[in-house]
């Protein structure tokens, strides 16, 4: 059998900056080396987005893989340590719960702690669900320490995302890419050549007369998606039936004490406002549908909730959510706003362009892009959104307003199929699952469920093996182990002062 030719791309094109493009960027370059050269194009003219300032825990990972120092990197991007994200008022008024990252509990032979917890409700003397986290504990108490076990027990300790500055960390990863051989070329993308037999792409003609060759091309242009949808034609598919919010304003403000180690998710009227406390200064947005309050209204309800006084005048952006039908297509790959956008309840957006470039790495194609490889690179975006927007529909399905037109219609829309089977799992008997690569665990599923006061009907008879007793104690010696561990952790703006902080911008 004749063995198939090897072709390596050489030239690869990213067109578009900001964080997908400098992420992009930063992993090929670290992991393909010499042997490809990359061009990065971004116009200083066309500002980014520049509201991600909220992650979830992998992205640790996509840092490790560039070998990038923790200290360092907070430092530079003005960065603090997250714990969670608390939900205010998203159940009823006056709710409040936190998605705390890590475990809940600890599971007890093969019984879910969970389950355990259930039937101590039933029994009465349960404490909250969140008493048994390190996670909130910590936050909550303003306290925070780098520790993978809490000292002397079996518990898990500390699982830690990161709030930054998104502009920062995107010229953080430029300096990166560009020590590693990565071109920057300044200049605004005028036309896409296309080849007239294959459709694929050839080059990026700019305004200034530039031509910019390449073999394979990235789509960070943002929602533009000059490349992958205006040139090739690929279709978005619109989500707006279960995520109605189209809107965001978003807003800086001074630093308040004290440093939070969480984002929060307040719910308005029409919509929700994110606070994201930074070293330097709190970002702030009001993430609201049009067609239940005006523009006007929406900046009026973010200015007059902020916890210090506004830095800037607030910024407007108006979107789709949704994802393209195809995040690979012919030679072209879509990352970040370009494939698709959800909003950042979840703080979602950073953690996709991280999954997307992790794949690209994966089954990075040669010159005769193999459909089996745009078939799976697809297959596996399109799954990972998919999962991502029902996690993100249950917190509007299960919202609590009656007296609000908006989160009623939200609470009596249809939910996508899977997302429904979830929930009629868990109110049958307290079942929760997380399949097979998915981002979001049990835990996190059951907290936006029991935070928003979703509740079984039964719980699963394999925890009546312990006598109530043995519960009661089970669940107190969790509890007083996480809480005298938590007392020993410095603050958060301890840790951060002793290891991270950031000069004075």
């Amino acid at each position: 059998m004749k063995t198939p030719e090897h072709a390596p791309v050489q030239q690869v094109v990213i067109a578009g900056g900001g964080t997908a493009g400098w992420m992009a960027a930063a992993l090929l370059a670290k992991t393909m080396g010499p042997t490809v050269r990359i061009r990065l194009v971004e116009s200083e003219q066309i500002g980014t987005v520049g509201v991600g300032e909220a992650t979830i825990p992998p992205i640790r990972e996509f840092n490790r893989v560039l070998g990038l120092d923790e200290n360092d990197f907070l430092r530079r991007t003005q960065g603090t340590f997250k714990l969670g994200i608390q939900f205010r008022d998203w159940g009823r008024a006056g709710d409040c719960y936190m998605h705390a990252f890590g475990e809940i509990g600890r599971n007890l032979g093969q019984g879910n702690f969970h389950q355990y917890w259930l039937r101590a409700v039933r029994e009465g003397h349960a404490g909250r669900f969140w008493d048994y986290s390190v996670n909130e504990t910590a936050a909550l108490a303003n306290r925070f320490s780098q520790v993978d076990k809490l000292p002397g027990s079996p518990l898990q300790g500390i699982i830690h995302a990161y709030h930054f500055d998104a502009a920062l960390y995107a010229l953080y990863l430029r300096e990166f890419s560009e020590r590693l051989g990565v071109t920057r070329i300044e200049g605004k993308i005028a036309h896409v050549e296309r080849n007239a037999d294959s459709g694929f792409i050839e080059a990026l003609a700019l305004e200034d007369g530039q031509r910019v060759a390449g073999e394979f091309f990235v789509d960070c242009t943002g929602f533009r998606g000059l490349l992958i949808g205006q040139a090739l034609g690929v279709d978005y598919e619109d989500w707006s039936h279960w995520l109605p919010c189209d809107r965001a304003v978003a807003v800086p403000s001074e630093r308040v004490d004290p440093l939070g180690s969480y984002t929060c998710a307040t719910a308005r009227e029409a919509g929700w406002q994110w606070r994201i406390p930074l070293q330097h200064r709190i970002g702030n947005g009001h993430v609201y549908c049009s067609r239940y309050m005006s523009d006007d209204e929406a900046v009026s309800a973010l200015l007059d909730n902020l916890d210090g006084a506004a830095l800037d005048e607030p910024r407007l952006l108006k979107f789709t959510t949704g994802r393209r039908k195809q995040f690979w297509s012919r030679n072209c790959v879509a990352l970040g706003l370009a494939g698709g956008f959800m909003e950042p309840l979840e703080s979602t957006s950073i953690h996709l362009i991280q999954t997307g470039v992790s794949w690209l790495m994966r089954l990075f194609p040669d010159r005769r892009f193999e459909q089996a490889n745009i078939d799976e690179f697809n297959r596996r975006s399109l799954w990972d959104f998919d999962r991502i927007r029902d996690f993100l529909v249950l917190h509007y399905i299960l919202n609590g307003k009656d007296d609000l037109p908006f989160w009623r219609d939200c609470r009596n829309s249809t939910p996508p199929e899977g997302l429904k089977h979830r929930m009629e799992l868990f109110e049958a008997g307290g079942a929760v699952y997380r399949e097979l690569g998915e981002l979001f665990t049990e835990s996190a599923w059951l907290q936006v469920m029991l935070g928003q006061n979703m509740a079984p009907r039964s719980y699963h008879s394999i925890v009546d093996g312990i006598s109530s007793q043995q519960l009661r104690d089970y669940l107190n010696n969790l509890k007083t182990i996480i809480q005298g561990a938590v007392r020993q952790f410095p603050t958060h703006e301890e840790f951060i002062n002793q290891h991270c902080a950031a000069p004075s911008p």
